[in-house]
């Protein structure tokens, strides 16, 4: 009767009763307005199956009659703590997602495995999110939807309904103010490309018109997301070495200034770590990529053509590991040769130094001596003029210390050179003994006249 009464007051007031809610509710599209709606960007697509897709809205529903639906969430790429990136992920995926499903998939670390019956994956790097060298990418695959997030924008990843005109699909020219020679060139149409333009796309190994095949199968948009990932990282490889390019080519022409900036603001350590970071972030993909295709063998949404994707992908990500060793040793052997270099003009400095120590200690060792003041020493007494060579006692003693001291220190390292030089000496002899030797022994003439062979 009190259950009741209570039930029927929540209901006349219109508060809400702290109940758990029922499971039909988990999956209705939240009513409220998203907290972060500027700085997470999202995502939406609806596959057919068929080869054709179409943008939907953000309702975190599963496909139906065949289709399957995936949403992507785009983390920001500023200096935020994971919490912060947790709570992004609760403001756009809470409802229908739980809260251990945020975890697995913000979490740092290398994770593969069902929670709810849903496969996740995820290979989050640890490090600072304004890093170009730390990388996001996770997974929540069902049978017909799968969520992903990433940090930061990942090339080629999203499909884009209308293809505008391409910038790579324009005829360049150079800028009429460059001139490669003096030679008059005809007149060209088309589009003047700036070095800085040039530079940018040389950086972009996989460009973002290339064709995409619309998945047709859960498999082939997995595939589709592994392998942008991987993209991703050879392209940040890739910029990373044209940076070592361009840092070499600045030490070739550069003097003092350049090496000595180089030093000081710690470029090549900056860019050591950058690599080993990407090394963490191709470990954990080759932790989490093979499960990944072992735990899709063998369901319905799996292709077998998508397996021996995944497994082709695999020997990239190795093959890119190596590369990234490669550019990781060619980077300590250019900091090894700055090092060699600083140590160089330390050693020039303390030459210059020593120079002027051995010019200058002479000279201070005179004025110290004629300067001292020898009056209270007690063999010397001024009023006694029978005890006047108190300067020479000291004098004297002063020499005395001096031999003591070589004596001590300096006996074992003059007995090792004399006798180094000993040994030099009659390895020398032996060498020149054994010369006049065989030149005697070379002479036939002599060799009849003396009756054969004639030690010296």
């Amino acid at each position: 009767m009190d259950h009741n009464h209570r039930r029927n007051t929540t209901e006349d007031t219109g508060s809400v009763p702290l109940v758990a809610m029922p499971s039909t509710h988990l999956h209705a599209k939240p009513q409220y307005s998203a907290h972060f709606s500027g700085s997470v960007k999202r995502a939406a697509y609806k596959f057919d199956g068929k080869g054709s897709f179409l943008p939907k809205e953000w309702d975190l529903q599963e496909g139906v009659d065949g289709n399957f639906c995936w949403y992507h969430v785009e983390l920001p790429r500023s200096n935020h703590r994971l919490a912060l990136a947790a709570q992004y992920l609760i403001d756009v995926l809470c409802p229908p997602l739980k809260l251990q499903d945020i975890l697995s998939l913000v979490s740092n670390g290398p994770f593969c495995g069902y929670i709810d019956g849903a496969l996740i994956f995820r290979v989050n790097s640890a490090g600072p999110t304004s890093s170009r060298s730390t990388h996001r990418i996770s997974a929540r695959i069902t049978q017909n939807m799968m969520i992903t997030v990433s940090l930061g924008r990942v090339p080629r990843l999203e499909f884009a309904t209308v293809v505008g005109q391409s910038l790579l699909s324009e005829v360049p020219i150079l800028d009429p103010n460059f001139r490669v020679d003096d030679v008059d060139r005809p007149n060209k149409t088309g589009f003047v490309i700036q070095e800085h333009v040039l530079e940018f796309l040389l950086t972009m190994n996989h460009p973002e018109e290339a064709d995409k095949h619309v998945p047709m199968f859960m498999s082939n948009l997995i595939v589709h997301v592994v392998d942008t990932h991987i993209d991703y990282l050879q392209d940040i490889v890739l910029k990373l070495e044209m940076d070592l390019d361009d840092v070499e080519r600045e030490l070739d022409k550069g003097g003092y200034v350049a090496k000595k900036h180089m030093l000081d603001s710690r470029r090549f350590p900056k860019m050591h770590l950058d690599l080993q970071r990407l090394l963490q972030v191709i470990a954990q993909g080759e932790q989490v990529f093979p499960r990944v295709k072992e735990k899709c063998a063998g369901k319905t949404w799996c292709a077998v053509e998508d397996l021996a994707a995944l497994e082709g992908l695999i020997a990239r990500l190795r093959k890119l590991k190596e590369n990234v060793g490669l550019t990781a040793n060619r980077i300590t052997a250019i900091q090894a040769g700055l090092d060699s270099w600083q140590s160089e003009q330390i050693n020039r400095k303390l030459y210059y130094l020593s120079f002027l120590s051995m010019i200058f200690l002479p000279l201070s060792i005179v004025t110290g001596a004629f300067g001292m003041n020898v009056g209270g020493v007690p063999w010397t007494d001024r009023e006694d003029p029978h005890k006047n060579h108190g300067f020479r006692n000291v004098i004297l003693l002063c020499t005395a210390v001096l031999v003591l001291l070589l004596a001590c220190f300096g006996a074992v390292p003059l007995y090792s050179f004399v006798t180094s030089q000993r040994r030099q000496g009659d390895i020398k002899k032996r060498w020149l003994s054994s010369i006049k030797s065989i030149r005697r022994r070379s002479n036939p003439s002599a060799e009849w006249q003396h009756g054969g062979y004639n030690p010296l």
